[in-house]
């Protein structure tokens, strides 16, 4: 039998070797490809996973925005309420009446049955526009009394009439300067926080590939991770010196917005009387030609806009910011045994800043984020939430307060403006000047300190505010990956924003949102028209995620290398 066997193994050793081999190489084969997607499955669930978290964290990031908002603004609201005191002018014009009325009473033996029997009436119309205060004259019993009282100090020089187009000028201006701050404060934190969020992400993911998991080596002081975290952006004192520079938007930028607007509102208000009877539609077109005389009166006038002035300082006045905001110490000046003239020395604020006051981290923040100001995209954004937050001061307020009008409801599929207003109504309706006043003079308030803020929400609908943030996020991996690595610290602190003419350091095409091309910047508009925050970020994160991956197995390959050196 086996000596049978033996002579059959001989005979027919050649099919049996092929037949052996066929069965290795098909078991080998199937392993092989059995690990192969192994491997893919674990890799698309490990992207999956960092995409979900990279979209978490997004949507995190997002939430801090609204906050720091919302509690920068009363910052910055008090400011202009402070330099625009409306209601100053409105209590002169309620002295005069109430002076008037004062002296009339004073001649008449009625006066004191007539003030009894209206004050009750004031009380009740407490809350009327200032229209109805001066057509039909009421006035508080303490008002006559205050007025009385100090008949005996100086009056105001300003006539009645003066005072009533200081008022125009001084509301108005007020009320659209809080608006277009409110807006650009909420862009200028959007960049800010989603740039510190993208950078702290990436510093996360080098230290995790910097340190695999089965490295034996145990380290005491752990100062490799502190360099990539500082090399990455991820350093607390540079993310707080940046932060610091919206400093100059809530105390100096918001005042070169105001004269902006003020020299609008005075050209286009200028003739209006505060008496005149004024359509819906005419204060419309009035509000629109003050956004046109401050923002551009053609789409190309707007997307050469520059709002970088208004927003950031220039570069020679970056440490002087952050010593006023109280982030760096002003340098100490050389002592001497002589006493010096005080108006010789040099002012530390007014010298400029030497080069080493700006870090390499901080210093590319501030240009990328001037690149971002100035790009195409911003201008596109911004007209797009200021049309956001003056719809909702004339088509809620004004037209519900001022013209007794039902509110126009935002509809989910955006129309026409002209298919919005259908019915004859807001055609014949019409407001003296007056009571418009008096709706956009409280409105300053609840644009500044409203809890909630009607305005900001307005401005969170706005779905392209979700898409431009979501580029700011997730872009760029790889470039910052590679400015990072490659440059040195002389090289990157060589230049400033002011390099570049009319705004950021590198142009359009380096840093930013300036590298991408029409169609990628209206593909990001596109992808804001439709649903959530999440589902708004994530076409664009994913049209990321190719320079993330890059970005990954770059840090992964100089990881290796550096272990096997």
């Amino acid at each position: 039998m086996i000596s049978a066997t033996r002579r059959w193994l001989q005979r027919n050793r050649t099919g049996v070797a092929i037949g052996v081999g066929v069965i290795g190489v098909g078991y080998v084969a199937g392993q092989y490809v059995l690990s192969k997607i192994t491997e893919a499955r674990e890799r698309m669930a490990g992207n999956r996973i960092a995409k979900e978290n990279l979209r978490r964290r997004f949507q995190h990031n997002q939430e801090d925005c609204t906050i720091t908002v919302l509690e920068l603004l009363p910052t910055v609201a008090e400011n202009i309420i402070e330099a625009l005191p409306s209601e100053k002018i409105t209590q002169q014009l309620q002295q005069k009446k109430a002076e008037r009325l004062g002296k009339s009473a004073g001649t008449s033996d009625a006066a004191p049955s007539e003030l009894s029997s209206g004050t009750p009436i004031a009380a009740d119309e407490d809350g009327r526009s200032l229209s109805s205060f001066q057509s039909e004259g009421y006035v508080h019993a303490s008002q006559l009394r205050a007025s009385s009282s100090g008949n005996g100090e100086s009056r105001p020089p300003s006539s009645k009439a003066q005072l009533w187009n200081d008022l125009k000028i001084s509301s108005i201006t007020r009320s659209f300067t809080l608006l277009y701050t409110v807006t650009l404060l909420s862009l200028l934190t959007r960049i800010q926080l989603n740039l510190l969020g993208r950078r702290n992400y990436l510093s996360s993911v080098v230290s995790l590939a910097s340190h695999p998991r089965h490295d034996p080596t145990i380290s005491l002081e752990n100062h490799d991770n502190d360099i990539v975290e500082r090399a990455y952006g991820n350093d607390f004192e540079t993310n707080r010196k940046y932060l610091t520079f919206s400093w100059w938007l809530l105390h100096r930028g918001w005042r070169e917005i105001m004269v902006n607007v003020e020299d609008a509102v005075k050209e286009v208000f200028g003739s209006v009387n505060p008496r005149e009877d004024i359509p819906l539609e005419r204060i419309s077109r009035l509000i629109l030609d003050v956004r046109k005389a401050v923002e551009g009166a053609s789409p190309e006038e707007r997307k050469t806009r520059k709002w970088l002035s208004f927003l950031l300082p220039p570069s020679n006045q970056e440490e002087s910011i952050l010593q006023e905001s109280g982030m760096s110490t002003p340098p100490k000046p050389p002592q001497s045994p002589r006493v010096q003239n005080p108006a010789s020395m040099p002012s530390p604020l007014a010298s400029p800043p030497s080069v080493s006051t700006t870090s390499p981290p901080l210093r590319r923040l501030l240009d990328e984020t001037s690149d971002l100001i100035d790009s195409p995209m911003f201008s596109h954004v911004l007209t797009l939430l200021l049309d956001a937050t003056f719809s909702y001061l004339v088509d809620r307020k004004l037209r519900s307060e001022a013209y007794k009008l039902a509110p126009l409801t935002p509809t989910p599929i955006p129309e026409p403006r002209i298919t919005e207003v259908r019915d004859p109504d807001p055609l014949t309706a019409s407001a003296k000047l007056a009571t418009i006043l008096a709706v956009i003079t409280r409105e300053a308030h609840k644009i500044g300190n409203g809890v909630p803020n009607e305005y900001v929400q307005a401005i969170e609908a706005v779905s392209e505010l979700e898409a431009f943030a979501a580029v700011v996020y997730s872009s760029n991996f790889e470039t910052e990956a590679g400015v990072e690595t490659n440059s040195t610290p002389d090289a990157t602190a060589s230049g400033g924003r002011d390099e570049k003419a009319g705004g950021g350091k590198g142009g359009e095409d380096e840093n930013g949102s300036g590298s991408m091309s029409a169609a990628e910047v209206e593909e990001v508009v596109r992808v804001g028209k439709g649903g959530g925050t999440m589902d708004r970020a994530t076409g664009v994160i994913d049209a990321a995620w190719g320079g993330f991956e890059n970005v990954w197995s770059k840090v992964i390959g100089s990881g290796e290398s550096a272990m096997k050196g």
